[in-house]
Order: structure tokens, then sequence, then C-alpha cells
């Protein structure tokens, strides 16, 4: 039963898509004292359908009026945190549609306030007033269906398509919501993909992936493209599978799957189990919610879905939003430029924004291209590559896997990178003292070779057609075509353009022809050249 002291007490802010149901179910709990929104003849409307109602249009009327104690929010999602601020500091409780609010540090500060102030402040998460959701989290807690390994859910339909926010801010909070409550712990990892179908910069589907330190994988799959409502969550555990269904009637809306799998010879075998209904209580979850708020309202207990609860999925609808963007980039990357420079990138690669990639450049496994780099044509750049900000490449290059080409290094034509060699770009490195300023400049010249494992030492200029062997640690200048080895590096001789030793002693003066290009060298006064 609901006291004097909140019949007649609560005034819902939206009457749109949303709203109107709050509407009806604060009326039907007798609640219900002012509608408000800007529409003066939907105002006038639901005074009529819901006689004794009070409408208005003006929001500050409704914070000045001593007889509103509570305020439901049912608005746009960019306007929640202006309304709920401006509701709490006037003392009053506060129901706000999901999302809390669209930012993390937003949503810290309605909370702040609403400890500071004393007031209710509770997240509209549906779910968590449905019947079915509080049974499985019970079976989940109490070990029936043994260890938890892996939930997907989906919420699709061919519904309202809105404008002011994308499909996963619009469908996914309330999948969240609860996977978050029956886990008990954040992500780990989120990735998320979505299709941009309708709207160039608003996504209708989205895929994402949770990964939990407890080994749990989540996916959450979201569409309002679908030809028909889905609304279902799978939830697997290693003793039980449990299915919460809410399109269908009340008696099959949570089953449970006794499946188990055994192992034959080191064969797993599934073996099939007939579905078991869950006997739940038959409830509408919004008059449950909107119960539910009224009774804090009372008791000044702490909503089941509180603003921290509601903190708690922003941070992980963030992280998927950013996902969602940083795929977006790798997709116009992969796609736009690929078939407009005739370049390749492997799908695991990644493209910063700024970057120039050159024709014929091929960006495999794994490989990170930072912001302001330029790759040269026919590049080849090798699994687990990472290279910049700022870095210049030249044509016709080639990584191998393992590589840093660090900020301040910059290949001409020709260089070869062997697997695992090293590059850097600050002398005195420390953790404690940031050098960004004290970076020193690298450069290797066309043509020249840097041995597998090598490392180059900032601050060098490794000459034209320069030969660095496996392993060696150059710290010095090397002249063009110099072979060196060891650490530290020390030049043992001369290579040729081909890539080969040429019989020339580091002192005296003498010429030599490729017997391979038949290109002539001469060593002149301490100094090699391609005649």
């Amino acid at each position: 039963m609901i006291k004097e002291a909140t019949k007649k007490s609560i005034a819902v802010i939206g009457t749109g898509y949303w709203g109107k149901n709050l509407v009806r179910n604060f009326h039907n709990l007798g609640a219900l004292h002012t509608v408000c929104d800007i529409d003066k003849v939907t105002v006038q409307a639901f005074c009529e359908q819901y006689p004794g109602t009070q409408g208005t249009t003006a929001f500050s009327e409704v914070l000045e009026n001593p007889a509103i104690s509570g305020i439901a929010i049912a608005t746009p999602a960019e306007t929640h945190f202006t309304l709920a601020h401006e509701a709490i500091m006037a003392g009053k409780d506060v129901y706000v549609e999901k999302p809390l609010c669209l930012s993390e540090k937003e949503g810290e500060r309605l909370n702040t306030i609403a400890a500071e102030k004393g007031q209710i402040l509770m997240i509209g998460h549906l779910l968590w007033y449905h019947p079915a959701v509080l049974k499985l989290k019970e079976l989940i807690h109490e070990g029936s269906l043994g260890r938890i390994q892996y939930i997907y859910s989906h919420r699709l339909n061919l519904g309202k398509l809105r404008r002011e926010e994308n499909v996963l801010w619009s469908f996914a909070p309330h999948d969240i919501s609860v996977i978050l409550g029956f886990l008990g712990e954040m992500p780990e990892s989120i990735r998320a993909q979505g299709s941009n179908l309708l709207h160039q910069r608003i996504a209708d589907t989205t895929v994402t992936l949770l990964n939990f330190a407890s080994g749990v994988k989540v996916h959450i799959f979201v569409s309002w493209l679908h030809p028909f409502k889905e609304q279902k969550l799978v939830v697997v555990g290693d003793r039980q599978m449990a299915v919460f269904d809410d399109t269908v009637p009340w008696p099959e809306k949570l089953l449970l799957y006794p499946h188990t799998v055994e192992w034959n010879e080191n064969i797993p075998v599934a073996n099939r189990a007939e579905a078991v209904p869950v006997k739940l209580q038959e409830e509408e979850p919004l008059r449950a919610e909107c119960h539910h708020f009224l009774k804090c309202m009372q008791s000044r207990n702490t909503p089941r879905t509180d603003g921290a609860e509601g903190l708690r999925v922003l941070k992980v609808l963030n992280r998927c939003q950013l996902s969602l963007e940083q795929e977006r980039q790798r997709e116009l990357a992969h796609h736009s430029d690929a078939e407009e420079k005739n370049f390749f990138v492997h799908d695991s690669a990644v493209i910063d924004n700024r970057v120039t990639v050159g024709e014929g450049t091929k960006i495999w496994h794994f490989s990170h291209v930072l912001t302001g780099s330029n790759l040269g044509r026919k590049c080849t750049i090798g699994q687990n590559v990472s290279i910049g900000p700022d870095v210049t490449i030249g044509n016709n290059c080639k990584i191998q896997n393992n590589v840093s080409v660090y900020e301040g290094v910059t290949l001409e034509d020709n260089v070869f990178c062997g697997p695992s060699m090293v590059f850097t770009n600050v002398y005195n490195p420390r953790c404690e003292f940031p050098r960004r300023n004290s970076l020193r400049k690298t450069l290797v010249k066309k043509g020249a070779t840097l041995g597998a494992n090598c490392t180059i030492v900032c601050g060098i200029t490794i000459g034209q057609y320069a030969f660095i062997g496996a392993g060696a640690v150059v710290t010095d200048d090397m002249p063009d075509f110099a072979l060196v080895v060891g650490n530290s590096g020390r030049q043992v001789g001369w290579m040729s353009r081909y890539g080969e030793q040429l019989p020339l002693l580091l002192e005296g003066d003498g010429e030599y022809e490729c017997p391979h290009t038949g290109e002539k060298y001469e060593f002149r006064n301490g100094k090699l050249e391609l005649c």
C-alpha cells in the first residue's frame, strides 16, 4: 500500500514514447500529481485522460511546487543530467529513465549531490523489476546453474528509430545492467561493432563482447532493424542453462535446460534434456518499478537500481561507444582508404587518424600505425609492428615482425628491418622523469639493412646500403656500404649494393666490380663510392 506521504506526489517529466507508460502506472498507483511536457496540447490531453492530474509546460513550476516530492524523468538522454540535477537541488527524489546521463563525470556529480542532499536517486533499469530476472539472479547466486560460462542477449525489433541516440544507448542498458548484477564484476575488456545503415553517424545494430576476469564471456546483440521482436537472455552454466524470453507467455518466460556435456574417450558428448519451466508470479515490471520508487521514498531505503548502479552501467556504455568509434575508424581505413589508395590492412591491424599509406603497401596482423605517420609505396609491414607517431617510412621498405619504429626515426627508401630489431629515441630514459623533449633523431638511409635483433641507439645516421649484422649494437654513425657487427658495433668491411661483402680493405685505395650487377665501386680516402 502507498502511504499518504507519497499519494499524489509524483510529477512525470516527458510524456512521449515511454513517459506515457510512467504516467499510467503512477496514476494507477494513486501517486500521480502533475504531468509536465513542452507540448501544451499533450499536457491537456493527459489531464483529461487522468482526471485530477495537474499539467504544466514549465519544469520550474514542478520544482517550486511543495506538494511534489518525487520527479520521474522520461526525456531524451542528453537532458537527464540537467533535469535530475535541478530536481535534486530542489529537494526532490528523482527517478530517471535509462541511461542515468551521458557522461561519467555528470553521473558521479548526480550521485554526490543526491547523497549530500539525502535524496533518492533511482534509475529506470526495468528488467530488475521483472520476476523472471529476479528469479534468475537467485538461481545463479545459489549455484543452481553451476559455474557461469557465458551469457548472451538479443534485444531486437523493428521498432522506434531514434536520431538522438544510437541503438546501443537505446536498447543495451537493460542487458548490461542485468549482466553486471548477475556477475557482480565489471568487464576487463570490451569490443563493440555496429552497422550504420540508415544514418552515417548512428548505429542501427551493434554486437558487443564483454570479457570478465572470472572467465565469463558475454555477447549483446541489439537492433531496431529486425523483422520481428526478440528479447532473449541466455545464461549458460556447467550444470544447467537458463533462457529468459520476454516475448512468450508467462508460464514459459523462464526455462531451465539441464543439458550436460560428458567426455567419452576425450571427445565431448552433449546430453540434451527437456526444458523445465520456472514458476513465476505474474506482475507488470514497470508497475513494480514505479511502486519500488514510491516505497523507497517512504522508507528512505536505497533503490535496487540506485545511482551507483546507473553509473556502473554508464561506464560500460561509454567504453562500448569508444570501441564502436574505434571499429568505425578501422572500417573506414580498411575499406574507403584501401579502395581509394589501393593498399592492404589486415583486420586485426589499427590505423590511426592522419596516417598516409602508399599504394601497394601491406600492413599485417596486430600492427599499429600511430597518428601523423607516413608510409611510402609497396612497403611490407609484418606482424606486431608499431610505427609512430609522426614517423616517415620511405618506399619499398620491409619491416619484419616485432619491430617498433618510434617517433624521431626516419627510414628512407628500400630499408630492411629484420625481426625484433630495436630502435630507441631517448638516450637516457627514466619513467620518473618524462623526456618527451629529449628525443634524438635517427636516420636510416636508402637501401640499408638492419639485421635481426640488432639495436640502433638513437641520435645516429646509418649510411646508404650499410649492413648491420644480426645482434649488433650500433651507437655511432656508420658510413655508406659499411658492414657492421658486434657489441658495440664496429665496421669490419664493405658491402655492395647487391648485398655481398666486397674484397676491399678498410684502409688503402682500391676498386671493385660486382659480378652480379656490373656496378663499379671505388675506395678513396677512406670513403667507398658507387661509380
